[in-house]
């Protein structure tokens, strides 16, 4: 039998066999003390399932904006090593613009205020 053939079934069968395990081993019956929240063995003050507001999704989706922005923009140093390093050099500056364009829209819209 071909080695690929054989690492793809063992790879599955285990994978498989943990599949099942998974949804076997454990108790599925909830009860009241599962169900409870849980807050370091002390009574629980409050409802465990309470909304968060919008602006902590937005303010985590800047984050992750910008988290991505500093990913794009981190192999710009090496781009004046290409052909044409004029080409690279205004592609990030129009993503930075763009961006800080975004930003201050949202600052304007008052999207960032925590308290109103």
């Amino acid at each position: 039998m071909n080695l690929i053939i054989t690492i793809t079934l063992i790879s599955l069968l285990i994978s498989t066999i943990l599949a099942i395990i998974s949804f076997w081993l454990p108790m599925i019956l909830p009860n009241q003390e599962k169900m409870s929240p849980y807050e370091c063995g002390f009574d629980p003050l409050g409802s465990a399932r309470l909304p968060f507001s919008m602006r902590f999704f937005l303010v985590a989706i800047l984050f992750l904006l910008f988290d991505l922005e500093i990913a794009l923009l981190l192999p710009l140093p090496w781009g004046d090593q290409l052909p044409s390093p004029l080409t690279s050099f205004s592609w990030a500056s129009l993503l930075l613009v763009l961006l800080t364009l975004g930003l201050i829209y949202e600052w304007l819209q008052g999207g960032l205020e925590w308290a109103e």
